[in-house]
């Protein structure tokens, strides 16, 4: 990751670790990012836009200020931000007022009043993913160096947001592992009923399961559970939870 040096973009970045581990979802973490995106630069708010279905979507804003700028965005179908997620990199807008792009979002966000902003690409695994946006009311509130420290800390943030969705993803793998190892207990315990039952192999015993599932139109799981509460009086006990 890029050395911040700029006091408060150093302190952010030494934040994002604490913020990253601390924070319980992905959607929490981005929430904390733009809260410290905005107290580490001169911005009067911060966003974060990502594209879901062929839509930009903003997952994070650090007050309605930065919600309200990107809906102007998304509703004119241009602007800084969206060039951003569209490939563009880096985009600052120094003097809103002066700029000669983006007619149909410029009057708007003047009127709202955006006087400049800076839009930085969130890549993960090489591919833009997000955009985090910075807006100030004041023009030129984001001058070269603020925009250097500003790259760093999106990198950071990239980084971060790595791991926050590698971690979702493993949390979700984990669940599902959960939830099959659950499921086949259960069948498990039915296939050793009907052995007892049936006197039979447990690939017998697992056929008669499959064909009643089969028959009955339903999970071979629910077929499985209804044995177990039959036999026993009780719906099956869940194992214990999965543990990696």
């Amino acid at each position: 990751m890029s050395n911040v040096s700029h006091p408060r973009l150093a302190i952010a970045s030494h934040q994002l670790l604490s913020v990253l581990v601390e924070s319980p979802t992905v959607e929490a973490f981005l929430d904390q990012v733009v809260r410290l995106a905005e107290a580490a630069t001169p911005a009067d708010a911060c966003g974060i836009t990502v594209g879901r279905g062929g839509q930009a979507v903003t997952v994070a804003s650090s007050n309605d200020f930065a919600a309200q700028v990107d809906e102007i965005q998304y509703g004119a179908d241009e602007g800084p931000c969206l060039d951003t997620l569209r490939g563009a990199g880096v985009v600052p807008v120094d003097d809103l007022a002066g700029e000669r792009r983006w007619d149909n979002y410029r009057p708007h966000a003047l009127a709202h009043g955006v006087g400049s902003s800076l839009s930085l690409p969130l890549r993960v695994d090489g591919q833009i993913v997000a955009a985090l946006n910075l807006y100030s009311r004041t023009p030129q509130a984001f001058d070269s160096r603020i925009r250097q420290h500003a790259e760093a800390l999106a990198a950071q943030c990239a980084a971060a947001l790595t791991l926050a969705l590698r971690q979702a993803d493993q949390a979700q793998l984990q669940e599902q592992l959960g939830q099959a190892m659950a499921s086949r207990a259960v069948i498990d315990q039915a296939i050793g009923i009907l052995m007892a039952q049936q006197r039979c192999t447990a690939a017998t015993a697992f056929d008669l399961l499959r064909r009643a599932s089969q028959n009955r139109n339903r999970k071979l799981h629910d077929v499985a559970a209804d044995i177990i509460t039959n036999v026993t009086g009780q719906p099956p006990q869940p194992p214990r939870p999965f543990r990696p």
